[in-house]
């Protein structure tokens, strides 16, 4: 009886490793196939509740810049003059991520804000959740107090002025789940005088193998160990900021894969090989780094260091001899001809730039008159005052043809100078570039782990380039494990493709799962042998 009481603990003990395993393997399932899907429709209210108090709350982003923050802060004011029964609190970061990540985490404890500053890569993770996020387009198109609405209480521009490619960025699916607040794109600055000094011409438009070949003759050093195009010790011709835009950029001007509406990740190809190929050499010659590994373009660029960075058009006041803000000291910086062009291209008569910059989502509340306050001071950053005002501290354009065709704005677009600050000329430069070129820019897909693919899409450059500058061996074995790594790094393999509705299978399995199958062998067999135990024993009996 003793060993059959062993047993019975045994069986026991089994049983309960079974459920529990059982149970974590589907809570694990349910959250990993619980893919971005489509919401209901938000039901707007016949009326807004004016005799009702709202407290509602928004995260914003100023980039440590004083003058984007008092913005925000007159905006709010702004809005309460005209709404005094909404009251504004703004949360103020300095950090997209960090919104992600504490969004994440309200969500889970349904604390998260009415209004936050986003990216629809974020959106689609946050619609995860069971309808954490308001559909817009009833809102939108509401003619009470949609855009244009007759009932609002400010000058709001129409549905049909908000940018067409804006408007559209902020889709998924079928339905938009967030109004574009501003709009940038990447752009290279050019340090002209050395490119003549090397013996180049600047062409009308960059092209990666320019950029590359005068990047490479920028490398040729003096006999004492200093450079010679610049007689200092440092020089990195060509610096990336963001290598996961350069990556996502060199594909799709390429016409390469990289992934599809429905969530397949491509982006491990030949295309990404011979484009990493490429980086390689460069970085191995020196000719080229990025910002992880050597720090902000501009710095270099302001210091006579670089001749290409490429950065944001937000980014713009920081760039160049005059720049108005600059992280190094007055007497490091050298004076020289800075002009502002798209990032390269593969195909000069077919450009293909990225387009980003914040747009603003609504959570969703019990209180469909909470939202509808919510939607009220949303669609108050659409109107010329705040659009105009924030535009103009950064390289960034407003993203209604309202406020563009402002004449205010088509003022400070035509002041341009090197000492004043708000109307800094490469600022200026910048936003002429991205207005110039709207119909050519382009956006990725936007799926739940989309948001990861970009990351691993940069990592790629990344770690190749420090490879390259260790004179690492960059052969088939080496891209096989990069690959692999990058893969499982950023769970790529555990996207939910929209077309199948099932987990994609892109390789290994991940060790937890492992782990969990392996338990569930041997629970099964702890089973089978006490069942066989017991038909032996009744045998004996």
């Amino acid at each position: 009886m003793r060993s059959l009481s062993f047993f019975s603990k045994k069986f026991h003990s089994a049983a309960r490793v079974f459920m529990s395993t059982v149970i974590l393997m589907s809570v694990l399932t349910s959250a990993s196939c619980h893919g971005a899907k489509p919401l209901d429709a938000f039901d707007v209210p016949d009326s807004f509740d004016e005799s009702r108090d709202y407290d509602i709350t928004f995260w914003a982003k100023n980039d440590t810049n004083a003058t984007q923050k008092n913005i925000y802060n007159k905006a709010a004011d702004d809005f309460m003059a005209l709404y005094p029964n909404i009251h504004v609190n703004i949360r103020f970061y300095t950090d997209y991520g960090q919104i992600y990540n504490d969004v994440i985490t309200n969500i889970a404890t349904n604390t998260t804000p009415n209004i936050c500053i986003t990216y629809p890569d974020h959106i689609a993770t946050y619609m995860t959740g069971e309808s954490v996020i308001v559909p817009l387009d009833s809102l939108m198109e509401d003619g009470r107090f949609g855009l244009g609405g007759s009932e609002v209480k400010f000058d709001s521009p129409e549905k049909d002025e908000v940018i067409p490619e804006y408007l559209e960025e902020c889709r998924i699916g079928t339905d938009h789940y967030a109004l574009p607040y501003m709009r940038s794109t990447e752009a290279c600055y050019v340090n002209k005088d050395y490119v003549e000094k090397l013996g180049y011409e600047l062409p009308d438009v960059l092209t990666w193998d320019f950029v590359f070949e005068v990047s490479e003759a920028a490398t040729r050093k003096n006999d004492d160990g200093t450079y010679a195009i610049n007689g200092q010790k440092t020089m990195i011709p060509f610096i990336y900021k963001s290598t996961d835009n350069m990556m996502i950029q060199m594909l799709f001007q390429k016409g390469a894969p990289y992934s599809t509406p429905a969530g397949e990740v491509d982006l491990f190809n030949d295309n990404t090989r011979e484009i990493l190929d490429g980086i390689s050499g460069h970085a191995q010659s020196g000719a080229f780094s990025t910002f992880k590994i050597s720090s902000y373009p501009a710095n270099f660029l302001n210091a006579g260091q670089c001749i290409f960075a490429v950065d944001s058009t937000a980014g713009a006041t920081w760039m160049g001899a005059h720049a108005p803000n600059v992280d190094i000291s007055e007497d490091k910086i050298v004076d020289f001809e800075t002009v502002v062009y798209p990032v390269p291209q593969y195909d000069p008569e077919h450009p293909k730039m990225i387009s980003q910059g914040p747009s603003v989502c609504l959570f969703n509340k019990e209180d469909p008159q909470e939202v509808l306050a919510s939607w009220l001071f949303a669609s108050y950053l659409l109107t010329n005052d705040v659009q105009l005002s924030y535009c103009q501290t950064e390289g960034y354009v407003p993203v209604t043809s309202k406020a563009r065709k402002d004449q205010a704005y088509i003022d400070y677009l035509s002041q341009k100078s090197e000492t004043d600050a708000l109307h800094y000329r490469v600022k200026i430069d910048a936003c002429e570039l991205l207005l110039n070129n709207t119909e050519n820019t382009f956006v990725t897909p936007v799926f739940n782990g989309s948001a990861s693919l970009r990351s691993a899409a940069g990592e790629l450059i990344e770690n190749v380039t420090k490879s390259s500058r260790r004179k690492q061996t960059i052969d088939d074995a080496y891209y096989e494990k990069l690959f692999s790594d990058t893969n499982s790094l950023y769970r790529l393999d555990q996207i939910e493709t929209k077309a199948t509705g099932n987990i994609k299978d892109l390789g290994k399995l991940p060790t937890t799962s492992v782990i969990l199958l392996i338990s569930l062998g041997v629970t099964w067999l702890l089973i089978g042998a006490y069942v066989v135990y017991r038909s032996i024993l009744k045998k004996r009996m």
